[in-house]
Formats: structure tokens, C-alpha cells, sequence
């Protein structure tokens, strides 16, 4: 049996790990629902884009050893700026927690870099999405409008809801 074959259970570890040449086929196959497709690239153009942005960051999200998800960031700490340029979970895992957990640990990731004081993220608004997901980690509109999407900022030195 495959690795990509055992499905992970609802109490998995939670963990981000880089791409590597041994797991990018596994994450260039993971995929939001359907009808969440317009509010996220999918992987093989965020692992693109993140080739030529010497700022990005990306990761793997894994649920103990099976992929499940995908993270990138925008990370410049020489202006304090961070956002939260890419975020999915594979629609065959989602209502397991798994995103919630991996929110977590990337902005624990987030709060240990030089001079962060602010998450920032945006999405694209519309029925289904991840609007509410954000907000429940504390994530408030700014008003801001950027290319259709609305920002949201996340003041990290508020306490992460349970």
C-alpha cells in the first residue's frame, strides 16, 4: 500500500514540511472542491510563482504522513511584512481540522520572524469563501480592496482562539 493510499484520521499530527522532488507530485495533485476553485491557484502555479519570489515561503501541510494541504507565504523582514499569499486543504480532507491545525503552526511560524507584528491575507469574496475560516483566527478586514481581493490583517500579538 502507498503511502497515498492510508488515509489519515481525524486525531493526525499536524505538520508543515518543505516540497520536495520526493513529495511535489503529491502536492501538485492535491485539490480544493470544485466550486472552491476560484478562490485559490492551484499548487503547480503557487510552486511556480514561489520560484521566482525569492520571499516566498512554502510548505506542505501534512496530516501524520500523508499530504493534505499546501501554505505560502510572503515574507520580508527587512519592511516587517508578512502575508498569507496561499492556503489549501485537499477537498478529501477538509472538516477534519486539518486546516485549522496547520493555521496554527504557521502563525506560530509567523510570530517566531523578525519584526512580525501582522499577518495579512486576502481572498477573493463570494459565496464559500474562506472569509469566516480567517476570521476565526482572529483575522479583521481592513476595508482594502487588492486586485478584487479583500484584505484581512491579524494583529499577532492577540492571543489565537482554542
Amino acid at each position: 500500500m502507498s503511502e497515498e493510499n492510508i488515509q489519515p484520521t481525524i486525531d493526525a499530527v499536524v505538520t508543515l514540511r518543505e516540497v520536495t522532488k520526493d513529495n511535489l507530485g503529491q502536492i501538485l495533485r492535491l485539490k480544493v472542491k470544485p466550486d472552491q476553485e476560484q478562490f485559490v491557484a492551484n499548487n503547480a502555479i503557487s510552486i511556480a510563482q514561489a520560484h521566482f519570489e525569492e520571499k516566498a515561503w512554502f510548505r506542505a501541510i501534512y496530516a501524520d504522513e500523508t499530504p493534505v494541504g499546501f501554505v505560502m507565504l510572503y515574507i520580508d523582514p527587512a519592511s516587517s511584512e508578512y502575508f498569507l499569499w496561499r492556503f489549501m486543504v485537499d477537498g478529501r480532507y477538509q472538516g477534519m481540522r486539518f486546516g485549522d491545525r496547520a493555521m496554527k503552526l504557521l502563525i506560530e511560524h509567523v510570530r517566531s520572524l523578525p519584526g512580525a507584528t501582522e499577518l495579512m491575507v486576502s481572498y477573493v469574496p463570494g459565496e464559500g469563501s474562506p472569509e469566516p475560516f480567517y476570521t476565526g483566527f482572529g483575522f479583521v478586514p481592513t476595508g482594502e480592496v487588492d486586485d478584487g481581493e479583500n484584505i484581512m490583517l491579524l494583529n499577532l500579538a492577540n492571543t489565537m482562539p482554542a
